[in-house]
Protein backbone atom coordinates (compact mmCIF):
# COMPACT_ATOMS: atom_id res chain seq x y z
CA UNK A 1 0.00 0.00 0.00
CA UNK A 2 1.16 3.71 -0.30
CA UNK A 3 3.16 5.35 2.26
CA UNK A 4 1.08 7.09 4.76
CA UNK A 5 0.50 10.55 4.93
CA UNK A 6 1.13 12.84 8.14
CA UNK A 7 -2.04 13.05 9.63
CA UNK A 8 -2.49 9.29 8.99
CA UNK A 9 0.16 8.27 10.92
CA UNK A 10 -0.76 10.70 13.76
CA UNK A 11 -4.64 9.20 13.45
CA UNK A 12 -3.09 5.69 13.55
CA UNK A 13 -0.84 6.56 16.53
CA UNK A 14 -3.70 7.24 18.59
CA UNK A 15 -5.03 3.58 17.76
CA UNK A 16 -1.79 2.29 19.45
CA UNK A 17 -1.64 4.65 21.89
CA UNK A 18 -5.82 3.01 22.62
CA UNK A 19 -5.04 -0.35 22.79
CA UNK A 20 -5.35 -0.89 26.50
CA UNK A 21 -8.64 0.80 26.55
CA UNK A 22 -9.47 -1.46 23.57
CA UNK A 23 -8.94 -4.79 25.41
CA UNK A 24 -11.20 -2.93 27.74
CA UNK A 25 -13.56 -2.92 25.73
CA UNK A 26 -13.58 -6.57 24.82
CA UNK A 27 -13.97 -7.55 28.21
CA UNK A 28 -16.71 -5.29 29.20
CA UNK A 29 -18.05 -6.22 26.17
CA UNK A 30 -18.84 -9.45 27.33
CA UNK A 31 -19.70 -8.87 30.63
CA UNK A 32 -22.79 -6.36 29.16
CA UNK A 33 -24.07 -9.27 27.22
CA UNK A 34 -23.63 -11.37 30.57
CA UNK A 35 -25.23 -8.45 32.59
CA UNK A 36 -28.32 -8.64 30.49
CA UNK A 37 -28.95 -12.25 29.83
CA UNK A 38 -28.12 -14.45 32.31
CA UNK A 39 -31.26 -13.01 34.40
CA UNK A 40 -33.49 -13.66 31.90
CA UNK A 41 -32.46 -17.38 31.28
CA UNK A 42 -33.09 -17.38 35.18
CA UNK A 43 -36.05 -16.85 35.30
CA UNK A 44 -37.61 -19.17 32.85
CA UNK A 45 -36.29 -22.00 35.37
CA UNK A 46 -38.46 -20.57 38.00
CA UNK A 47 -41.84 -21.40 38.30
CA UNK A 48 -43.68 -18.62 39.74
CA UNK A 49 -47.31 -18.08 41.17
CA UNK A 50 -48.44 -15.33 42.53
CA UNK A 51 -50.61 -14.73 45.56
CA UNK A 52 -51.81 -11.32 47.38
CA UNK A 53 -49.18 -9.84 49.69
CA UNK A 54 -47.11 -6.82 50.88
CA UNK A 55 -44.40 -8.41 52.33
CA UNK A 56 -41.52 -9.26 49.39
CA UNK A 57 -38.60 -10.93 51.27
CA UNK A 58 -35.93 -8.80 50.60
CA UNK A 59 -37.60 -6.36 48.82
CA UNK A 60 -38.54 -2.52 50.77
CA UNK A 61 -41.74 -1.37 47.85
CA UNK A 62 -42.42 2.30 48.63
CA UNK A 63 -43.71 4.10 45.35
CA UNK A 64 -44.39 3.64 41.88
CA UNK A 65 -43.96 5.96 39.32
CA UNK A 66 -45.16 5.35 35.91
CA UNK A 67 -43.68 2.84 33.27
CA UNK A 68 -41.87 1.45 36.33
CA UNK A 69 -44.74 0.11 38.85
CA UNK A 70 -44.25 -1.70 41.79
CA UNK A 71 -46.82 -4.65 42.04
CA UNK A 72 -48.92 -5.12 45.26
CA UNK A 73 -48.57 -8.97 45.08
CA UNK A 74 -45.87 -11.40 46.68
CA UNK A 75 -44.62 -13.63 43.92
CA UNK A 76 -43.95 -16.84 45.61
CA UNK A 77 -40.91 -18.97 43.86
CA UNK A 78 -39.85 -22.73 43.26
CA UNK A 79 -36.21 -22.41 41.84
CA UNK A 80 -35.10 -25.67 39.81
CA UNK A 81 -31.58 -24.77 39.75
CA UNK A 82 -29.34 -23.99 42.30
CA UNK A 83 -28.22 -20.60 43.75
CA UNK A 84 -25.31 -19.35 45.81
CA UNK A 85 -24.21 -16.60 48.10
CA UNK A 86 -22.24 -13.60 47.23
CA UNK A 87 -18.69 -15.34 47.38
CA UNK A 88 -16.41 -11.89 48.23
CA UNK A 89 -13.17 -12.20 45.82
CA UNK A 90 -10.32 -13.41 47.65
CA UNK A 91 -7.86 -11.23 45.99
CA UNK A 92 -8.23 -7.65 47.85
CA UNK A 93 -10.09 -6.26 44.98
CA UNK A 94 -14.36 -7.02 46.33
CA UNK A 95 -14.27 -3.21 46.94
CA UNK A 96 -12.92 -1.96 43.28
CA UNK A 97 -15.47 -5.21 42.05
CA UNK A 98 -18.22 -3.48 43.96
CA UNK A 99 -17.92 -0.25 42.63
CA UNK A 100 -17.71 -1.43 38.55
CA UNK A 101 -20.88 -3.75 39.62
CA UNK A 102 -19.03 -6.90 38.73
CA UNK A 103 -19.39 -10.33 40.69
CA UNK A 104 -17.04 -10.81 43.60
CA UNK A 105 -17.82 -7.76 45.19
CA UNK A 106 -18.30 -6.74 48.66
CA UNK A 107 -21.59 -5.63 50.30
CA UNK A 108 -21.94 -2.27 51.27
CA UNK A 109 -24.74 0.05 52.88
CA UNK A 110 -22.91 3.87 51.68
CA UNK A 111 -25.91 4.77 49.63
CA UNK A 112 -23.58 6.40 47.01
CA UNK A 113 -21.29 3.16 46.17
CA UNK A 114 -25.10 1.33 45.74
CA UNK A 115 -26.22 3.67 43.13
CA UNK A 116 -22.91 3.43 41.81
CA UNK A 117 -22.88 -0.03 41.31
CA UNK A 118 -26.43 0.00 39.87
CA UNK A 119 -25.17 1.86 36.94
CA UNK A 120 -22.55 -0.60 36.53
CA UNK A 121 -19.52 1.14 35.48
CA UNK A 122 -17.70 -1.41 34.15
CA UNK A 123 -20.02 -1.56 30.93
CA UNK A 124 -19.54 1.96 30.19
CA UNK A 125 -16.38 0.94 28.41
CA UNK A 126 -17.67 0.35 24.83
CA UNK A 127 -19.82 3.59 25.32
CA UNK A 128 -16.73 5.51 25.43
CA UNK A 129 -14.81 3.99 22.39
CA UNK A 130 -17.90 4.31 20.54
CA UNK A 131 -17.88 8.32 21.07
CA UNK A 132 -14.09 8.22 20.38
CA UNK A 133 -15.11 6.56 16.70
CA UNK A 134 -17.44 9.20 16.31
CA UNK A 135 -15.18 11.90 17.25
CA UNK A 136 -12.62 10.44 14.60
CA UNK A 137 -15.01 10.12 11.71
CA UNK A 138 -15.85 13.60 11.96
CA UNK A 139 -12.61 14.29 11.04
CA UNK A 140 -13.14 17.69 13.42
CA UNK A 141 -11.60 16.82 16.38
CA UNK A 142 -8.48 18.83 17.17
CA UNK A 143 -6.09 18.18 19.81
CA UNK A 144 -4.36 20.78 22.09
CA UNK A 145 -0.93 20.09 20.76
CA UNK A 146 -0.79 18.00 18.05
CA UNK A 147 3.26 16.74 17.47
CA UNK A 148 2.45 15.59 13.73
CA UNK A 149 0.87 18.27 12.54
CA UNK A 150 2.15 21.69 13.17
CA UNK A 151 -1.43 23.80 11.81
CA UNK A 152 -2.84 21.49 14.95
CA UNK A 153 -1.39 23.10 18.34
CA UNK A 154 -4.31 25.35 19.40
CA UNK A 155 -4.62 24.80 22.80
CA UNK A 156 -8.00 26.67 23.51
CA UNK A 157 -9.29 24.74 20.80
CA UNK A 158 -8.12 21.74 21.48
CA UNK A 159 -9.12 22.21 24.96
CA UNK A 160 -12.85 23.02 24.08
CA UNK A 161 -13.35 19.53 21.96
CA UNK A 162 -11.46 17.46 24.87
CA UNK A 163 -14.10 19.29 26.89
CA UNK A 164 -16.42 18.39 24.32
CA UNK A 165 -15.71 15.00 23.66
CA UNK A 166 -15.76 14.42 27.69
CA UNK A 167 -19.15 15.64 28.22
CA UNK A 168 -20.51 13.61 25.16
CA UNK A 169 -18.79 10.51 26.81
CA UNK A 170 -20.58 11.07 30.35
CA UNK A 171 -23.59 11.02 28.56
CA UNK A 172 -23.08 7.95 26.71
CA UNK A 173 -21.66 5.72 30.04
CA UNK A 174 -22.41 7.24 33.23
CA UNK A 175 -26.34 8.55 32.28
CA UNK A 176 -27.72 6.59 29.78
CA UNK A 177 -25.68 3.23 29.76
CA UNK A 178 -26.19 3.78 33.94
CA UNK A 179 -29.68 4.05 33.13
CA UNK A 180 -29.86 1.22 31.14
CA UNK A 181 -28.16 -0.83 33.84
CA UNK A 182 -30.32 0.04 36.31
CA UNK A 183 -33.55 -0.75 34.71
CA UNK A 184 -32.44 -3.90 33.52
CA UNK A 185 -32.15 -4.54 37.31
CA UNK A 186 -35.07 -3.36 38.50
CA UNK A 187 -37.29 -5.44 36.01
CA UNK A 188 -34.91 -8.24 37.04
CA UNK A 189 -35.69 -7.64 41.07
CA UNK A 190 -37.66 -10.58 41.30
CA UNK A 191 -35.63 -13.32 39.42
CA UNK A 192 -32.33 -11.72 41.12
CA UNK A 193 -34.75 -11.88 45.19
CA UNK A 194 -33.85 -15.84 44.36
CA UNK A 195 -30.76 -16.10 41.86
CA UNK A 196 -28.56 -13.43 44.30
CA UNK A 197 -30.54 -11.92 46.46
CA UNK A 198 -27.46 -9.67 47.70
CA UNK A 199 -27.72 -7.76 44.81
CA UNK A 200 -28.77 -4.10 45.28
CA UNK A 201 -32.39 -4.27 44.86
CA UNK A 202 -33.54 -7.55 46.48
CA UNK A 203 -31.23 -7.53 49.35
CA UNK A 204 -33.26 -3.89 50.47
CA UNK A 205 -29.62 -2.42 50.48
CA UNK A 206 -31.50 0.71 48.58
CA UNK A 207 -35.93 0.98 48.16
CA UNK A 208 -37.54 0.29 44.84
CA UNK A 209 -38.43 4.24 45.19
CA UNK A 210 -34.82 5.14 45.33
CA UNK A 211 -34.54 3.00 42.21
CA UNK A 212 -37.00 4.56 40.50
CA UNK A 213 -35.92 7.91 41.22
CA UNK A 214 -32.60 7.11 40.17
CA UNK A 215 -34.02 5.58 36.78
CA UNK A 216 -35.52 8.63 35.87
CA UNK A 217 -32.83 10.86 37.10
CA UNK A 218 -30.47 9.35 34.98
CA UNK A 219 -32.80 9.27 32.19
CA UNK A 220 -33.66 13.37 32.18
CA UNK A 221 -30.24 14.01 33.04
CA UNK A 222 -28.87 12.41 30.05
CA UNK A 223 -31.51 13.93 27.66
CA UNK A 224 -30.85 17.49 29.15
CA UNK A 225 -27.22 16.81 28.87
CA UNK A 226 -27.98 15.63 25.41
CA UNK A 227 -30.05 18.70 24.57
CA UNK A 228 -27.32 20.96 25.90
CA UNK A 229 -24.76 19.13 23.33
CA UNK A 230 -26.76 19.81 20.46
CA UNK A 231 -26.59 23.93 21.54
CA UNK A 232 -23.20 23.34 21.71
CA UNK A 233 -22.39 22.30 18.68
CA UNK A 234 -25.50 24.56 16.93
CA UNK A 235 -28.03 22.04 15.62
CA UNK A 236 -30.69 23.50 14.06
CA UNK A 237 -32.30 20.21 14.26
CA UNK A 238 -31.55 18.15 18.10
CA UNK A 239 -29.65 15.35 16.49
CA UNK A 240 -28.01 14.36 20.05
CA UNK A 241 -31.36 14.67 22.09
CA UNK A 242 -32.91 12.67 19.07
CA UNK A 243 -30.52 9.76 19.24
CA UNK A 244 -30.48 9.56 23.20
CA UNK A 245 -34.20 9.26 23.07
CA UNK A 246 -34.11 6.41 20.53
CA UNK A 247 -31.14 4.73 22.45
CA UNK A 248 -33.07 5.10 25.43
CA UNK A 249 -36.27 3.54 23.98
CA UNK A 250 -34.48 0.60 22.39
CA UNK A 251 -33.14 0.07 26.65
CA UNK A 252 -36.40 0.11 27.94
CA UNK A 253 -38.40 -2.25 25.25
CA UNK A 254 -34.89 -4.56 25.97
CA UNK A 255 -35.77 -5.01 29.11
CA UNK A 256 -39.20 -4.43 30.39
CA UNK A 257 -42.06 -6.82 28.78
CA UNK A 258 -44.39 -7.02 26.38
CA UNK A 259 -41.75 -6.65 24.51
CA UNK A 260 -38.23 -7.91 26.24
CA UNK A 261 -36.31 -8.22 23.36
CA UNK A 262 -33.47 -9.79 25.08
CA UNK A 263 -35.79 -12.85 25.03
CA UNK A 264 -35.74 -13.36 21.27
CA UNK A 265 -32.00 -14.35 19.64
CA UNK A 266 -31.89 -12.13 16.49
CA UNK A 267 -33.82 -8.85 18.13
CA UNK A 268 -31.89 -9.05 21.42
CA UNK A 269 -28.28 -9.18 19.53
CA UNK A 270 -28.85 -7.17 17.71
CA UNK A 271 -30.27 -4.40 19.96
CA UNK A 272 -26.78 -5.00 22.21
CA UNK A 273 -24.75 -3.84 19.03
CA UNK A 274 -26.80 -1.01 18.13
CA UNK A 275 -26.63 0.56 21.01
CA UNK A 276 -23.17 -0.39 22.05
CA UNK A 277 -21.54 0.47 18.52
CA UNK A 278 -23.67 2.37 16.51
CA UNK A 279 -25.48 5.63 18.89
CA UNK A 280 -22.64 6.21 20.66
CA UNK A 281 -20.45 6.73 16.96
CA UNK A 282 -23.45 8.29 15.86
CA UNK A 283 -23.39 10.35 19.10
CA UNK A 284 -19.99 11.37 18.66
CA UNK A 285 -19.83 12.22 15.07
CA UNK A 286 -22.96 14.46 15.55
CA UNK A 287 -21.14 16.19 18.06
CA UNK A 288 -17.91 16.90 16.24
CA UNK A 289 -19.65 17.01 12.93
CA UNK A 290 -22.80 16.15 11.00
CA UNK A 291 -24.30 12.91 10.20
CA UNK A 292 -25.44 14.23 6.25
CA UNK A 293 -24.06 11.36 4.29
CA UNK A 294 -25.58 7.59 3.90
CA UNK A 295 -22.31 6.36 4.56
CA UNK A 296 -22.03 8.07 8.12
CA UNK A 297 -25.24 5.88 9.10
CA UNK A 298 -24.73 2.52 6.76
CA UNK A 299 -21.07 1.47 8.51
CA UNK A 300 -21.90 1.54 11.87
CA UNK A 301 -25.23 -0.46 11.21
CA UNK A 302 -22.65 -2.51 9.54
CA UNK A 303 -20.54 -2.87 12.71
CA UNK A 304 -23.58 -3.30 14.60
CA UNK A 305 -24.22 -6.36 12.69
CA UNK A 306 -20.53 -7.77 13.24
CA UNK A 307 -22.06 -6.72 17.13
CA UNK A 308 -24.52 -9.20 17.10
CA UNK A 309 -21.94 -12.30 16.26
CA UNK A 310 -20.36 -11.18 19.17
CA UNK A 311 -23.53 -11.38 21.68
CA UNK A 312 -23.93 -15.16 19.97
CA UNK A 313 -20.81 -16.04 21.33
CA UNK A 314 -22.07 -15.73 24.91
CA UNK A 315 -25.01 -17.61 24.00
CA UNK A 316 -23.40 -21.07 23.27
CA UNK A 317 -22.89 -22.31 26.73
CA UNK A 318 -26.60 -21.90 27.53
CA UNK A 319 -27.77 -23.89 24.56
CA UNK A 320 -29.27 -26.78 26.99
CA UNK A 321 -31.05 -25.05 29.10
CA UNK A 322 -32.69 -22.39 26.57
CA UNK A 323 -33.71 -25.58 24.34
CA UNK A 324 -35.50 -27.07 27.69
CA UNK A 325 -37.09 -23.89 28.45
CA UNK A 326 -37.96 -22.97 25.00
CA UNK A 327 -35.91 -19.81 24.88
CA UNK A 328 -35.52 -18.27 21.23
CA UNK A 329 -31.20 -17.72 21.00
CA UNK A 330 -29.27 -18.35 17.95
CA UNK A 331 -27.67 -21.60 19.17
CA UNK A 332 -31.20 -22.97 19.84
CA UNK A 333 -32.94 -21.97 16.53
CA UNK A 334 -29.92 -23.41 14.50
CA UNK A 335 -28.13 -25.66 16.51
CA UNK A 336 -24.80 -25.05 17.67
CA UNK A 337 -23.59 -25.94 13.43
CA UNK A 338 -25.56 -23.55 12.34
CA UNK A 339 -25.03 -20.42 15.09
CA UNK A 340 -21.75 -20.50 14.62
CA UNK A 341 -21.77 -20.38 10.78
CA UNK A 342 -23.60 -17.50 11.33
CA UNK A 343 -22.03 -15.99 14.07
CA UNK A 344 -18.47 -15.89 11.90
CA UNK A 345 -20.38 -15.38 8.65
CA UNK A 346 -21.40 -11.84 10.87
CA UNK A 347 -18.31 -10.57 12.14
CA UNK A 348 -16.22 -11.41 9.21
CA UNK A 349 -18.74 -10.95 5.63
CA UNK A 350 -19.57 -7.34 7.35
CA UNK A 351 -15.86 -5.88 7.76
CA UNK A 352 -14.94 -7.31 4.36
CA UNK A 353 -18.08 -5.17 3.05
CA UNK A 354 -16.48 -2.40 4.74
CA UNK A 355 -12.92 -2.89 3.40
CA UNK A 356 -14.02 -3.33 0.43
CA UNK A 357 -15.70 -0.11 0.00
CA UNK A 358 -12.72 1.68 1.92
CA UNK A 359 -10.73 0.18 -1.23
CA UNK A 360 -13.72 1.64 -3.37
CA UNK A 361 -13.51 5.22 -2.46
CA UNK A 362 -10.16 5.27 -3.14
CA UNK A 363 -8.54 4.60 0.63
CA UNK A 364 -6.11 1.49 -0.50
CA UNK A 365 -4.45 2.09 2.77
CA UNK A 366 -7.59 1.77 5.42
CA UNK A 367 -8.62 -0.96 3.51
CA UNK A 368 -5.37 -2.86 3.90
CA UNK A 369 -4.96 -2.41 7.79
CA UNK A 370 -8.60 -3.59 7.95
CA UNK A 371 -7.93 -5.55 6.21
CA UNK A 372 -4.93 -6.95 7.93
CA UNK A 373 -7.03 -6.36 10.75
CA UNK A 374 -9.36 -8.82 10.05
CA UNK A 375 -7.41 -11.85 9.25
CA UNK A 376 -6.12 -12.92 12.30
CA UNK A 377 -10.14 -12.79 13.36
CA UNK A 378 -10.98 -15.41 10.53
CA UNK A 379 -7.64 -17.41 11.74
CA UNK A 380 -8.97 -17.60 15.36
CA UNK A 381 -12.61 -18.63 14.12
CA UNK A 382 -11.51 -21.63 12.50
CA UNK A 383 -9.21 -22.62 15.24
CA UNK A 384 -11.18 -21.94 18.15
CA UNK A 385 -14.94 -20.66 17.22
CA UNK A 386 -15.59 -23.29 14.55
CA UNK A 387 -13.99 -26.28 16.08
CA UNK A 388 -16.08 -25.75 19.50
CA UNK A 389 -17.94 -22.57 20.10
CA UNK A 390 -19.16 -23.89 23.63
CA UNK A 391 -15.31 -24.82 25.19
CA UNK A 392 -13.60 -21.67 23.44
CA UNK A 393 -15.91 -18.57 23.38
CA UNK A 394 -13.79 -16.86 26.40
CA UNK A 395 -10.38 -17.72 24.88
CA UNK A 396 -11.93 -16.50 21.16
CA UNK A 397 -13.69 -13.30 22.64
CA UNK A 398 -10.07 -12.71 24.14
CA UNK A 399 -8.02 -13.57 21.48
CA UNK A 400 -10.22 -11.91 18.09
CA UNK A 401 -12.26 -8.95 19.39
CA UNK A 402 -9.59 -7.01 20.10
CA UNK A 403 -8.85 -6.82 16.25
CA UNK A 404 -12.42 -5.82 15.71
CA UNK A 405 -11.92 -3.09 17.74
CA UNK A 406 -9.32 -1.68 16.28
CA UNK A 407 -10.87 -2.23 12.75
CA UNK A 408 -14.30 0.66 13.59
CA UNK A 409 -11.52 2.68 14.70
CA UNK A 410 -9.34 2.67 11.76
CA UNK A 411 -12.84 3.12 9.69
CA UNK A 412 -13.56 5.88 11.99
CA UNK A 413 -10.40 7.43 11.37
CA UNK A 414 -10.43 7.04 7.40
CA UNK A 415 -14.11 7.94 6.61
CA UNK A 416 -12.97 11.30 9.06
CA UNK A 417 -10.44 11.80 6.91
CA UNK A 418 -11.48 10.77 3.05
CA UNK A 419 -11.71 13.81 0.73
CA UNK A 420 -15.71 13.48 -0.01
CA UNK A 421 -14.98 16.37 -3.04
CA UNK A 422 -13.37 13.84 -4.97
CA UNK A 423 -15.66 12.18 -7.01
CA UNK A 424 -15.16 8.31 -7.28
Amino acid sequence: PPSLTIKQSKDLSMAIISKVTAFAFVASLGNVHGFQNTAFRTSSMITMSASPSNNNKGVNKRDSFYPFPSENTRTSTILRAGKGPNEEASDGSAGVRQLLGVKGASETQEKWKIRLQLTKPVTWIPLVWGVMCGAAASGNYHWMWNPFDANDRDVLLGATDALKGFVAMILAGPFLTGYTQTINDWYDREIDAINEPYRPIPSGAISEGEVIFQIWALLLGGLGIAYGLDIWAGHEFPTVLALSIFGSFISYIYSAPPLKLKQNGWAGNYALGCSYISLPWWCGQAVFGELDRPIYWILPVLYSIAGLGIAIVNDFKSIEGDRELGLQSLPVAFGIDGAKYICAGSVTVTQLCVAAYLYSIHEPTYAAILTGLILPQIYFQATLLLPDPVANDVKYQASAQPFLVFGILATALCVGHHNWSVVA
